[in-house]
């Protein structure tokens, strides 16, 4: 069958995706939308879309009737589910079928065989792939007396994937604990609270091979993807190939990838996910029946469409390319831009962008789903972007990488666009000496270095930068900069500012058309502008040419990106949006002894009530955001003063929680 029309069950960059691929084969597309994704841009490019509602996920993303009534309505031939939400769940795979429509993926059964990692384990056992050892523990089954020999373990969701529902347990009475809250996890993602305990294997790597199969028995590898780089169990580099394998070991473990593929009787895209030991040994992880996050770079390195692949396998087309036609050519990287903060744990934040711009020129892409400016929900996964480099070999791969990431400029939130430059350019990186554990042994090191560098720039021509934008930007026709109506022309005026930590004041005047004169101190600027448009600055500081682009929030607090870094720059002369409209409840001059909202997100669990007696490190609530959960811990030992939330509220940054009274140990 042709397909003439495709649903795109998904949202974000990989929809977005998905209809590029299908635009560029004459397909026409059908959008699907939370209202909190009105106006992403899958929703503007498809032929049609379709509201699900503003309800939680189950009513909306994840709501099978729904999805199959809409395709029918729109007269969609096939639906393509991208990765997450309803990509491995085999119900809404027969779904698809029993309603006359393609699903764009691998039949029901292979999906339930490998959905399952205790099902596809023993299935991977007897096609002849190696595994790690492990125990079941279903519904409340406690676990196994085990020997101090058998730590660490690695907690892990049955039904689960992406980094959802795992935990590593060192300590023999953390793990009643670690397995309630795997169980939380998993019947919360994957309605199945089924729990595995495997031996956990220290400092791995995480390499996963590419297939192909068709609805012929044909099974192809397009070789493998390094993915060790990881956060909180989630990849956020992924690179291919990996300089980790030798030519035999690749060849052994694409072909165990293959062999497990033609076992289950795969079609469709799909990954198989392997451990590799410091000795090389390799042992089957688990399979990911999808379309992957980080499938740019095998695209890159073989020239392949996967998704387009996965189209024309789902028509029923054979493969249209034998195993020994793929090459792997150059090296590609993929980081994964997400809205949070590593140097405060990772925490997601959502929020406003106020300016966004992807970086462009050869062999760069950019998976994104923002054009300009976008609101970043609490609701959904933290990720904004892929970016993908290709290059001839690895180190001019990274290069390439680190001088796109200076490019990639989103102002309004915290992103780990630092961080993920930070680990490029990290020597142990480098030199791949890399494991799953790099970020939980690097990530410190990498965030002091960063802020060191940093610090170690010129701050002068960052507060000049700042300067020229708010004298210039209040100069344009219909701006209501607050800048300009607190009164700039003054003869001379002294203007207090701060840029990160440095705080000093400048005296500014007016020289002429686009020229100034700037004092510190003893320190005389003469600064003139050359050029100003799009928020981008050509200016010259004592004969000395500089460039800025320079942005400002809702706030008015100024963004300068300069030598590759971000840079906040405030005047405390100027009022705020927040110092007119007061606290308004977001926590601040509050007391010590008031435990606030890291983040907005939804209250899950709630261990506590008033009255109640804990300890310091006991966990009092858990609050997920962004699809990451985060406990609430007691700073000392105390009683309970007064709870101000519920389990199932949605709260907001600094919303007050629970407040504690300080008691004796």
């Amino acid at each position: 069958m042709i397909i003439k029309k495709i649903l795109v069950s998904n949202r974000g960059e990989i929809a977005l995706r998905i209809m590029r691929t299908a635009k560029k084969n004459g397909i026409s597309t059908v959008a699907v939308y939370h209202q909190g994704d009105k106006n992403s841009m899958h929703v503007e490019y498809a032929d049609e879309s379709f509201s699900l509602g503003v309800g939680s996920l189950a009513d909306t993303y994840l709501n099978i009737p729904k999805l199959i009534r809409i395709a029918q309505q729109t007269h969609a031939d096939a639906i393509h589910p991208g990765y997450g939400f309803l990509s491995e769940n085999h119900l809404f795979a027969k779904a698809c079928h029993d309603s006359g429509l393609i699903f764009i993926g691998p039949t029901p059964e292979a999906i339930l065989l490998m959905g399952n990692k205790l099902k596809a384990r023993e299935f991977a056992l007897s096609a002849g792939l190696p595994i790690v050892p492990g125990y079941i523990l279903k519904d409340e089954e406690s676990p196994p007396s085990l020997s101090a020999q058998e730590y660490p373990l690695l907690v892990k969701a049955a039904a689960g994937g992406g980094g959802k529902g795992m935990r590593i347990v060192y300590d023999p009475r953390q793990l009643p604990e670690a397995i309630n809250a795997t169980r939380r996890e998993a019947l919360n993602y994957f309605s199945d609270s089924t729990v595995y305990l495997e031996k956990y294997l220290e400092n791995p790597r995480h390499i996963e091979v590419q297939v192909l199969g068709d609805l012929h028995g044909n099974v192809i590898h397009l070789f493998e993807r390094e993915c060790s780089i990881q956060r909180r169990y989630q990849k956020i580099i992924e690179e291919s190939p990996s300089v980790t394998l030798t030519p035999q070991k690749r060849t052994e473990i694409c072909e165990s990838g293959v062999r497990l593929a033609k076992a289950i009787g795969y079609s469709s895209a799909g990954t198989i996910e392997f451990l590799v030991d410091k000795h090389l040994n390799f042992y089957f992880l688990e399979m990911n029946t999808r379309i992957q996050v980080e499938h740019p770079v095998t695209e890159m390195v073989t020239g392949f469409d996967l998704v387009e692949e996965q189209i024309r396998i789902a028509e029923g087309h054979p493969l249209r390319i034998k195993q020994e036609q793929i090459k792997q050519s150059g090296h590609a990287i993929e980081c994964r831009i997400y809205a949070e903060d590593p140097s405060n744990g990772f925490l997601p934040s959502p929020g406003q962008i106020h300016f966004y711009r992807e970086p462009t020129g050869k062999n760069i892409r950019v998976d994104g789903y923002i054009a300009k400016q976008a609101t970043i929900s609490g609701l959904f996964d933290p990720m904004v972007a892929k970016l993908a480099v290709w290059s001839e070999v690895r180190p001019k791969a990274i290069e390439s990488t680190v001088r796109a990431l200076d490019d990639f400029l989103i102002h309004g939130i915290q992103t780990n666009i630092d961080y993920l430059k930070g680990i490029l350019q990290d020597g142990d990186y480098q030199k791949n000496y890399i494991s799953t554990a790099f970020c939980n042994e690097k990530t410190k090191e990498i965030i002091e270095k960063t802020k060191a560098r940093k610090k170690s720039f010129d701050f002068d021509p960052i507060l000049i930068a700042a300067l020229l934008y708010g004298f210039e930007s209040s100069m344009l026709p219909n701006n209501p900069n607050i800048w300009y109506k607190i009164g700039y022309w003054r003869l001379l005026m002294q203007i207090p500012m701060q840029c990160d930590e440095e705080i000093c004041r400048i005296k500014a005047k007016r020289s002429g058309r686009g020229s100034y004169i700037f004092s510190k101190g003893t320190q005389i600027f003469n600064c003139y502008i050359h050029d100003f448009q799009d928020s981008t600055l050509d200016f010259s500081v004592n004969d000395t040419r500089h460039r800025a682009l320079v942005t400002c929030d809702h706030s008015h607090q100024l963004v300068v990106r300069m030598y590759g870094f971000d840079f906040i720059v405030r005047r405390s002369d100027v009022l705020t949006d927040e110092s007119v409209l007061g606290d308004a409840g977001q926590g601040k001059d509050r007391h010590d002894n008031e435990l606030t909202s890291p983040m907005p997100g939804k209250i899950i669990d709630l261990r506590i009530k008033p009255g109640d007696r804990v300890e310091k490190g006991d966990i009092l609530a858990i609050i997920e955001s962004m699809k990451m959960e985060n406990n609430i811990i007691a700073p000392y030992p105390a009683e309970v003063e007064g709870v101000f939330v519920e389990k199932g509220l949605m709260v907001n940054t600094a919303a007050t929680l629970i407040k504690l009274r300080p008691v004796g140990s």
